[in-house]
């Protein structure tokens, strides 16, 4: 044996041509530091180690290139599953990108006025940077189970399960994005985490879901294309492991592409290499926007539910280090009515009508050529003694952003406050204040007790009593449920007039509000007035039902005309927030925020008309108590519209990282560091920046500071109540 062995080995070295230079292999051992006489005694001792050292030592040969080109070959074909992660990553990059071309064409009216093909580009660049973070946020497994060194995991069962998981991802995220191609028109934003709570106690969201699915089943086409061809496109990692598989390059290769990875997928998750590069949230998209609506655009739905999991987004920025400088400017706390004046202890009743944007008013819009609106009866109301403003807002795009701002005068900043985590605060409102002068206080709305958190809110703000579905149908003297919608509850014109017998039962005074729902999508008009309000944009499915709510509305001061507190009563009229547009001026930023503030006074005390300023929800509670004769200090960021001049008056809200405050004729976009635009109000289309051409803006500049940090103040350490 051992005589076969040495002749073979010797037949081997023969075949180099290096012997011809170095006489013999013997020659070597010199050079690699072994002593004459080794050779016979390590070969006795471990052959095998001379076989594996000619193997790798030897090879200096005229057949170097070949074996050379031999081993690259194996560590190449190691190296194909990084290759395997780059390709598949480039598909995703390809379905993003489908996505966001799908947004913008659903929802192509909001953004054609204003895009060019020069911007879209700076919007697709911008947006990359979102994709690539959220495609590496969510592929972040996948990738870890492809590019994990561990030879036994290489088989084609397991190559099976890769592709499984990587499919069925990008198609849940695929989905999460064709899905906000149809949300984003009522919210005007990506969806965020927030949704889970504004919806968690909501049963009928099945119903919608289906409603909607057949509506828009292009997108359901659409990903099942989409998910074919990322399976038929996927690029399989590698062949699976043999026993003849060489293991070293193949830990070697595989552990290198792992860490060369890391770095990049870390770098794409933050949004940057340097370490003075914060990771990027939502508002970082405003840097490639020209107005905050197109932050829905450069964004993606994976990455804004990311980069809000778990999150506080209320930043208190100290732009004032002297308080009393801060205060000077601006401070949300009301001494109360000064003098000898009696407290007006008149009824109170707030009517917040869901979606009632000032476009479909008629009184609001005589400017337009042939415009007569959808609201006959509240044009009747305006021109009959109703007082109104010019320029009207409300301060959120969410019904659970509405009612803290006209109840509670609390506008919504960055984030709803009933779904922040200082929902829990001390907190005041109308009703609270009302309570201590003596009023009954009760909240209405047709949904199930606990819908939209409409209930946790009337209870914190010191609402006496609740009325929902339940105690409609509970209730003798209706039809029950033979009047639910279907959809989130009980149609607005029974409701109504349930409403107006609710409250000739209580004491006066009284203090109540309402909340609508006919007028919510799905834009269901009950059956019996489907012929009276039939169809009549099929891309503004909600004018019919904007006429069946301004009818019974109608019907509601129909029946509240004849009850003896009637006179004695203010009514406020305003929406949750805007809603469907068609109308160029309502497109815009400041334009999906317009909403009515109408107060009704049946006595003629509050006044009447049309007056040339501007309000917002927020003046609601302020101006009413004001009107009453309130004389205990209060927190409300509003005014007294009653007693404010017309110049004085303001507006402010917050739309994608970007808070908008209205003054002095113009309207300024500041991102909370610096302002980014600022526009005239009659500028309806908002065309023209004059940024650094206004006298006026530094004040606004300063003001609007003076509001944000009073808000993120208060709000963080629980001072929401005057005393605090």
């Amino acid at each position: 044996m051992r005589a076969k062995l040495e002749k073979k080995h010797e037949n081997g070295l023969k075949k180099h041509s290096i012997f011809e230079k170095l006489g013999s292999f013997y020659d070597l051992f010199p050079i690699f530091g072994f002593a004459e006489g080794t050779y016979t005694r390590k070969c006795k001792e471990n052959r095998a180690f001379l076989l594996h050292f000619t193997r790798y030592f030897v090879p200096l040969s005229s057949n170097f290139e070949k074996i050379v080109k031999i081993e690259m070959k194996n560590y190449i074909k190691f190296l194909r599953p990084l290759g395997a992660v780059v390709c598949n990553l480039f598909l995703v990059y390809v379905v993003y990108f489908i996505a966001r071309m799908a947004f913008l064409f659903e929802n192509w009216n909001l953004f054609a006025d204003s895009l060019t093909w020069s911007h879209f580009l700076e919007i697709l660049g911008g947006g990359l940077t979102f994709d690539t973070s959220a495609i590496l946020y969510t592929n972040a497994l996948w990738v870890l189970m492809v590019l994990f060194p561990l030879h036994k995991k290489e088989t084609a069962t397991y190559q099976r399960v890769c592709r499984w998981v990587f499919v069925v991802v990008n198609i849940l995220t695929l989905a999460l994005n064709l899905s906000d191609c149809v949300y984003f028109r009522y919210s005007m934003r990506r969806t965020t985490t927030t949704i889970f709570q504004e919806f968690e106690n909501e049963n009928n969201l099945g119903g919608i879901f289906m409603t909607e699915a057949i509506s828009h089943w292009y997108f359901f086409l659409l990903t099942a294309l989409i998910g074919w061809g990322l399976w038929k496109l996927y690029v399989l990692p590698q062949k699976p492991m043999t026993k003849k598989s060489r293991l070293l390059p193949y830990y070697l290769t595989i552990t290198l592409s792992l860490l060369a990875f890391v770095p990049f997928c870390v770098a794409g998750m933050r949004g940057g290499w340097t370490r003075d590069i914060r990771p990027i949230t939502i508002s970082n998209a405003n840097n490639f926007c020209d107005r905050p609506t197109e932050v829905g655009l450069v964004l993606n739905t994976p990455f804004a539910l990311i980069r809000t999991i778990g999150k506080n987004n209320f930043e208190v920025i100290t732009y004032y280090q002297d308080k009393k400088e801060m205060e000077a400017l601006y401070t949300p706390i009301h001494a109360g009515c000064q003098g000898d004046s009696a407290f007006k202890k008149k009824n109170v009743v707030v009517i917040i009508i869901e979606s009632f944007g000032r476009e479909y008013i008629g009184t609001y819009n005589r400017h337009v050529p042939g415009y007569k609106g959808y609201t006959p009866f509240t044009d009747s109301l305006l021109a009959n003694g109703a007082l109104t403003f010019t320029h009207s807002y409300c301060n959120g795009r969410k019904s659970i952003d509405g009612m803290p701002s006209i109840l509670s005068s609390i506008p919504m900043f960055v984030e709803p406050f009933f779904l922040s985590p200082y929902s829990v605060n001390d907190v005041s409102g109308l009703a609270d204040c009302l309570n201590k002068k003596g009023y009954e206080t009760a909240f209405f709305h047709g949904a199930e007790r606990g819908s939209m958190g409409f209930m946790a809110f009337a209870r914190a703000t010191k609402f006496q009593e609740y009325y929902g579905r339940e105690d409609f149908n509970s209730d003798p003297r209706t039809r029950g449920d033979a009047d639910f919608d279907g959809w989130w509850g009980i149609s607005d014109e029974p409701f109504m007039q349930y409403y107006c017998q609710k409250m000739t039962e209580m004491k006066e005074p009284f203090m109540t509000a309402l909340f609508t729902l006919s007028s919510h999508h799905p834009f269901r008009v009950p059956d019996a007035y489907k012929k009276q309000f039939p169809e009549e944009d099929p891309e503004m499915p909600i004018y019919p039902v904007i006429r069946y709510t301004d009818m019974a509305l109608q019907h509601f001061f129909a029946s509240a005309q004849k009850q003896s507190w009637f006179k004695n009563t203010i009514f406020v009229i305003t929406s949750d927030h805007t809603n469907m547009t068609k109308l160029p001026e309502y497109k815009t930023d400041l334009g999906g925020f317009c909403s009515p503030v109408i107060f009704y006074d049946p006595s003629g005390e509050m006044g009447s008309g049309m007056v040339d300023a501007i309000a917002q929800q927020t003046d609601i509670m302020p101006t009413i108590l004001g009107h009453l004769g309130y004389d205990e200090p209060y927190l409300s960021f509003g005014i007294d519209l009653l007693h404010t001049p017309a110049d004085k008056t303001w507006a402010v809200n917050y739309l994608n990282g970007i808070y908008q405050y209205v003054k002095y004729g113009y309207v300024i976009q500041f991102d909370g560091r610096e302002t980014r635009a600022i526009y005239a109000l009659d500028d309806t289309l908002m065309k023209h920046n004059l940024i650094g051409k206004v006298p006026v803006q530094q004040q606004m500049e300063r003001e609007l500071k003076a509001i944000v940090q009073q808000y993120m103040e208060r709000m963080t350490e629980n001072r929401l109540l005057p005393q605090k």
